[in-house]
């Protein structure tokens, strides 16, 4: 079999990172305060992180999807404004997104190497493990895995075509990813039941046409088929209803696949390069619990907006510590307190709001939360809730700043 090298070529014992627990985010007050969250959204390089979790969750995690940089090297920003035409990019507001730059292909596959070997440390034995790239790296990608995972191990190389304009003029248009789907085990969860789709109507009717179609094998019509391994799914700049204006942000129609295939309801599902939040807020959403974690706090900040506007169970948000939280000014916040409810009397461009209305000084326990509108409309500035003596508010500006207001009435 062979192998990829490189001068640099091993794998380390990564330092474990001290993970601090910030909050417990009770989406709408669900739960609020008795539920104990099973799901974890964590801020820090994923490497210590991953190290970190090794002791409790080695061999426990059913499906890891990993999103990681492609090796692009370009950087990419995060769109905030609300209302804008797509078709003209040099009216659109802005912020930092995240760098995908390397000073070279060795540094970039050490990248990736370090990280699937903890990946494959978590993976539950009957776990799967879905890597998602492109052209720029996955050939390189799959030599790894084949060491990793070993080469019989493979399930599925799945292509992900979408539609786009593109400005390449001297080559075929660049329209796919690549999904490099890999198993532990031979007790591999894959249900394919839940992932059919209606045969194409042409079958159908070839079917109706002739008893000799299919030379003499005829499929159930009803039931439907099993996906091949090429999918069409648009991507999310078409999918007006699921932009969070996050680069490189994936559909869910193609994680909904991936998790109820590989998953079942209750299982535990992991994403350690989450960025605009798909991968947990499906997984959320179909029942599952979710470790989630990305280095920057847009990402983080994104991915809460997404859980938070669910109707899902709590989940807490952690950091490492070498991580803070990038702090505004908080001293222009006005506020109106009265008995059943708390209201924003200035404009600060806010994205996102939350109220802890029994803070105990340490764990901020999200019981309200309001937000911006993902296409237009203004941020609600008032949230019924009961307050009490001790209370906490945190704000999250447009250009995502995190301010805080503790309150002792």
């Amino acid at each position: 079999m062979p192998f990829l090298t490189w001068p640099a070529k091993h794998l380390s014992d990564p330092q474990k990172a001290l993970l601090i627990k910030d909050s417990i985010i009770y989406p709408g007050g669900i739960g609020y305060p008795d539920v104990i969250p099973e799901s974890r959204l964590i801020l820090g390089d994923n490497l210590p992180v991953m190290a970190a979790l090794i002791p409790e969750y080695e061999g426990r995690i059913n499906l890891i999807y990993a999103d990681p940089p492609f090796f692009t090297n370009r950087k990419y920003s995060t769109r905030i404004g609300r209302g804008e035409d797509s078709r003209k990019p040099d009216e659109w507001a802005l912020a930092e997104g995240y760098q995908d730059s390397w000073p070279n292909l060795d540094a970039y596959l050490d990248f990736l190497y370090q990280r699937f070997a903890l990946m494959y440390r978590l993976l539950a034995p009957n776990g799967t493990f879905y890597l998602h790239l492109d052209w720029h790296a996955n050939s390189y990608a799959r030599i790894l895995l084949d060491e990793i995972f070993g080469p019989a191990h493979l399930l599925n190389e799945i292509i992900w075509t979408y539609h786009g304009p593109s400005p390449i003029r001297r080559a075929f248009n660049r329209k796919h990813d690549t999904i490099l789907s890999y198993v532990k085990g031979n007790d591999y969860i894959f249900n394919a039941d839940a992932v059919r789709e209606p045969y194409n109507p042409s079958t159908v009717l070839t079917f109706k046409a002739s008893p000799k179609a299919g030379f003499g094998k005829v499929p159930d019509l009803e039931r439907g088929k099993v996906p091949e391994d090429w999918w069409y799914f648009p991507v999310v700049a078409r999918l007006h209803n699921q932009r969070t204006g996050y680069p490189t942000q994936k559909p869910e129609g193609l994680l909904e696949r991936i998790i109820l295939a590989s998953s079942n309801p209750g299982d535990l599902v992991a994403d350690f390069f989450c960025g605009s939040g798909t991968a947990p807020a499906v997984a959320a959403r179909l029942g599952r619990k979710f470790i989630a974690s990305d280095i920057t706090f847009r990402a983080m900040h994104t991915t809460r907006l997404r859980l938070s506007g669910l109707p899902i169970d709590a989940f807490t948000i952690e950091r490492q510590s070498a991580f803070c939280y990038p702090m505004g000014d908080s001293s222009k916040l006005k506020l109106n307190i009265l008995p059943g409810s708390i209201n924003i009397k200035n404009n600060l461009d806010l994205d996102y709001w939350e109220v802890d209305p029994a803070w105990d000084g340490m764990t901020f326990r999200s019981a309200a939360q309001a937000q911006r509108p993902v296409r237009s409309g203004e941020l609600p500035h008032e949230i019924k809730i009961k307050t009490g003596r001790n209370m906490c508010i945190r704000l999250v500006t447009v250009k995502g700043k995190l301010l805080q207001r503790e309150l002792y009435v």
